[in-house]
């Protein structure tokens, strides 16, 4: 029977297992697909360790929101896809019960979407979490504009190198920020017009100076934490901060510059859209054609290895995108 990576208790990357579960059939609406590779996120991460905030069903939960494979077979009523047709799942929102750490997966038409031509399997895992989440905090909530200064923290991530090319693509400037000093030249030749080394350097002042004295038009914060308040000093005045993600688990301090919006996103507010789903493609289509856009992956591991993924991801070194083979 085909594979599947489940976990019966939350905690260290241990506790994640190959088992085997029979293919199900597609109902009403469903596809199913035959995954050949998986990008690896820090919601997997958090669902594993019981720091998710929805529910985790056990035993036998499964893992995965993001993956790429080719349809298999087609439920009744599902119409402009048929078996073989390479795609990217957009959302898996019971990813407990139905994620794509697994052979196979089964989910609902309206979350896939053609794989780009162009990108391989592995390139492919790497694009639709990490792009799409940059795209709909920095385009559909921050309203990012040409000419604006972007300021992105977590820079090195997958959602960090996204959107450096995202704001890019949108004739923003983006400015990186990075806590490695060795990480500045890498982030150069992504495209950052500037890079912060935190170490080294005060954000506020540094934002200022690479925007001609005036701040950041739009923050993209990934990390959260005590540091919140600080990182908002780099606004501008009436600029926009982004919060999309919390990989610092302290409590956020919350900003007190005026006058400054404040706006929290989650990709699947717009993910499980589908007329936002398709501004997402077509944006993204076209950044991969011009050239605007480029995955980033990190490092490939094998399915058996999704142990030792989920601690190299723990380890937080890596730039770019964690992909698993399937």
């Amino acid at each position: 029977m085909p594979r599947v990576v489940v976990f019966d208790r939350t905690g260290a990357p241990d506790v994640l297992r190959i088992a085997e579960e029979p293919v199900v059939e597609p109902a009403e609406g469903e596809v199913r697909i035959r995954i050949e590779a998986i990008g690896v996120n820090r919601l997997d991460q958090m669902m594993r360790a019981g720091s998710y905030p929805g529910p985790v069903r056990l035993p036998r939960a499964r893992l995965g929101c993001e993956g790429t494979g080719v349809v298999d077979a087609v439920g009744p009523g599902v119409e402009g896809l048929a078996a073989g047709d390479a795609v990217l799942v957009t959302a898996v929102p019971a990813m407990d019960l139905n994620g794509t750490y697994a052979e196979y997966t089964t989910v609902p038409a309206t979350t896939v979407v053609a794989r780009p031509d162009g990108l391989d399997a592995t390139g492919a895992a790497a694009l639709w979490v990490a792009y799409s989440t940059a795209y709909g905090a920095l385009v559909e909530k921050g309203g990012t504009r040409p000419g604006d200064h972007v300021l992105i923290t977590a820079a090195s991530s997958s959602v960090g190198l996204a959107a450096i090319q995202v704001a890019r693509q949108i004739g923003a400037v983006p400015l990186a920020v990075t806590r490695h000093a060795a990480k500045k030249e890498g982030l150069l030749a992504a495209g950052a017009a500037a890079v912060i080394v935190t170490d080294d350097e005060d954000v506020a002042e540094a934002a200022r100076r690479h925007s001609g004295g005036a701040g950041a038009d739009i923050i993209l914060d990934s990390v959260m934490g005590p540091g919140l308040a600080d990182l908002a000093k780099a606004a501008r005045p009436g600029g926009t901060l982004v919060t999309a993600g919390w990989l610092d688990p302290r409590p956020a301090t919350f900003p007190m510059t005026w006058p400054l919006t404040i706006l929290g996103y989650a990709s699947f507010e717009h993910t499980l859209d589908p007329v936002v789903v398709r501004r997402i493609a077509a944006f993204l289509d076209a950044g991969l054609r011009n050239g605007a856009l480029r995955p980033t992956v990190d490092r490939v591991f094998g399915l058996d290895e999704i142990v030792e993924a989920h601690r190299y991801l723990e380890r937080g070194q890596q730039v770019g995108k964690i992909v698993v083979t399937v």
